[in-house]
């Protein structure tokens, strides 16, 4: 797995040796990734031919943690 920022995005890659042939279209679970990050502006793709490997990448929009937050703590972060 790799992880890294490149400017005002944050992606994930994860990669496999398997017999790849790996889909959005044939269940709900990577289907359903790509949809939440669709749902803030992210972006997942499958790259998965038959006979392999997969490389699956998210791409997520940065957001600094203190950005808009008067006490320095992200939203939702504990004291």
């Amino acid at each position: 797995m790799d992880v890294w920022r490149s400017g005002d995005r944050l992606l994930i890659q994860v990669r496999d040796d398997g017999r790849g042939g790996a889909s959005l279209e044939g269940g709900t679970g990577m289907r359903g990734l790509a949809e939440r990050l669709n749902a803030v502006d992210g972006l997942f793709v499958v790259d998965s031919p038959q006979g392999g490997p997969t490389t699956v990448t998210a791409e997520l929009p940065w957001r600094d943690r203190t950005a808009g937050s008067a006490t320095g703590k992200a939203p939702g972060a504990r004291r």
